[in-house]
């Protein structure tokens, strides 16, 4: 889901299907078809022109700098709290719980008045945003690991799919149908009506990462060659170099065969200090640390943006004199954000050596679009420039989460996920209550917009000085090499 807009345990399957299970074709069908409804809110695009219209009549003070903030707040306190429960609860009860949250905030939408009714609706938004986790993680608790990649676009793609439709239809609906905004909602409101109902029948997990797993002993038990290799229940085995890799592809979505294998509950203190022990050495690596420190302050500024971006385009052009395009707008950045998604596989870069500087540059181009957005009062440049902002941010942080997924386990991927994201919210947290909210300095949406488009220059700088660093270091080393090689005798 649009900020505004793994989990592995034991599968059902075994080498693709299991017979006492339902195959990973239905669950996946079934959490593609919630993810589609789930995003497919045709009146979303339209939110901050529907605050301050005649159905509810918020200034926009009120909109801007005492109701969005609730978001980032609530997010941020639930994020972590939610990441447990998930794994405990085994991921469907929280999938539900999002689609009650959704269906609560479009009522709420639709019937609340008032600026407190209004900063609930808020909260349960954050609810749905922290209980996003539940949904990409829950098919790695069904599905066998030979599918992870499949399913994974799978439910990427329905989202994707959800929320271009559903901007395509809200635009259609208020340009060419004249729908009301009311109207618009009840669309909404219908579409997660949808998902939640859908949400019932997706088959309850028995494993999960944390607090019902199979130990590492078991899995060595069961699991006998992994990519030709011998996996033998020996200590000594563990802690000889490679191991981790052999053992973050050892599948952990195995058939228990006695009670001896059954389901391992554990404690979450050990869960914690397993959490903490995988926390530094993840980021013990300076180039993990610095792909997650750019998705964390990368994503802080494109929270903001995309939360705001309304309150932009209702200021240079007010819709009560102009017919919006905002879902078009939405729909076609989202589409074009795919395709430039899809080219990342294509792309040959070798970015360990030029991460950084990649990053810098194109870090620099978004602050340029963001500035453009700001200074030029036009509402079409402002609209190119948001599709251009979008399109390669999209691009950046599919680079940035291949390349720390290459060489970490599947749970160790949801650490660094989700702390890469509790930073990004923490870091927006801070933003949003000196920049936005009316108790710290509650700037004008200009002004606000000028801060973003300086917060990128200032990641783009940084990262090109480390970048410019880390390439004039591997360059002396290898010359060094070459150096002491070629004085070596033969």
């Amino acid at each position: 889901m649009e900020a505004r807009g793994g989990y592995r345990g034991r599968g059902l399957l075994r080498a693709g299907r299991s017979p006492r299970g339902p195959g990973w074709a239905l669950p996946t069908a079934l959490l593609c078809l919630y993810g589609f409804f789930a995003s497919m809110r045709p009146s979303e695009p339209f939110l901050t022109r529907f605050l301050l219209g005649p159905d509810k009549n918020l200034t926009e003070t009120q909109v801007f700098n005492e109701i969005y903030p609730v978001w980032t707040y609530a997010y941020l306190a639930l994020l972590f709290p939610v990441f447990l429960a998930t794994d405990y609860l085994r991921y469907k009860p929280v999938i539900l719980l999002q689609g009650l949250s959704l269906i609560v905030t479009w009522f709420m939408l639709l019937y609340a008045q008032g600026l407190l009714a209004i900063q609930f609706l808020e909260f349960f938004y954050g609810v749905v945003s922290a209980t996003e986790i539940a949904y990409y993680s829950y098919i790695y608790s069904i599905v066998d690991l030979k599918v992870y990649q499949k399913v994974t676009s799978y439910c990427r793609s329905a989202t994707l799919v959800g929320y271009t439709v559903g901007s395509v239809c809200g635009q259609v609906l208020v340009s060419v149908a004249n729908w009301s905004l009311f109207s618009l909602n009840v669309f909404s409101l219908t579409c997660v009506s949808v998902a939640f109902a859908i949400a019932w029948f997706l088959p309850m997990p028995q494993k999960s990462f944390f607090f019902h797993h199979i130990s590492s002993s078991q899995v060595s038990k069961e699991m006998k060659f992994v990519n030709g290799a011998v996996i033998r229940d020996d200590p000594t085995l563990k802690r000889t170099p490679g191991w981790e890799e052999i053992e973050s592809k050892v599948p952990l979505n195995v058939e228990e065969p006695s009670a001896e294998t059954q389901d391992q509950k554990v404690d979450i203190s050990e869960v914690l200090k397993q959490l903490w022990r995988d926390f530094l050495q993840c980021y013990s690596s300076r180039l993990m640390l610095s792909w997650s420190m750019w998705w964390a302050f990368s994503t802080c500024g494109y929270f903001q943006v995309i939360n705001y971006m309304q309150g932009l385009w209702e200021m240079l052009l007010p819709s009560q004199s102009f017919k919006i395009y905002n879902g078009g707008v939405e729909a076609v950045s989202t589409i074009l954000g795919a395709v430039a998604v899809f080219a990342v596989g294509y792309i040959k870069v070798s970015w360990t050596t030029w991460g950084e500087v990649s990053l810098a540059l194109f870090s620099l181009l978004i602050a340029a679009a963001i500035y453009v957005m700001d200074t030029v009062h036009n509402i079409w440049v402002c609209y190119a420039s948001y599709i251009i902002f979008r399109m390669i941010y999209m691009l950046l942080i599919t680079i940035a989460t291949f390349q720390i997924a290459t060489n970490l386990s599947m749970e160790r991927y949801a650490l660094v996920f989700g702390v890469n994201t509790f930073l990004a919210l923490a870091m927006q947290t801070l933003l949003t209550l000196i920049v936005v909210d009316s108790s710290g300095l509650g700037l004008d949406i200009f002004t606000q917009f000028m801060i973003y488009a300086s917060y990128f220059a200032a990641i783009s700088l940084v990262f090109l000085v480390s970048g410019t660093y880390s390439i004039v270091k591997n360059y002396r080393r290898q010359k060094e090499m070459s150096s002491t090689s070629a004085s070596s005798p033969s």
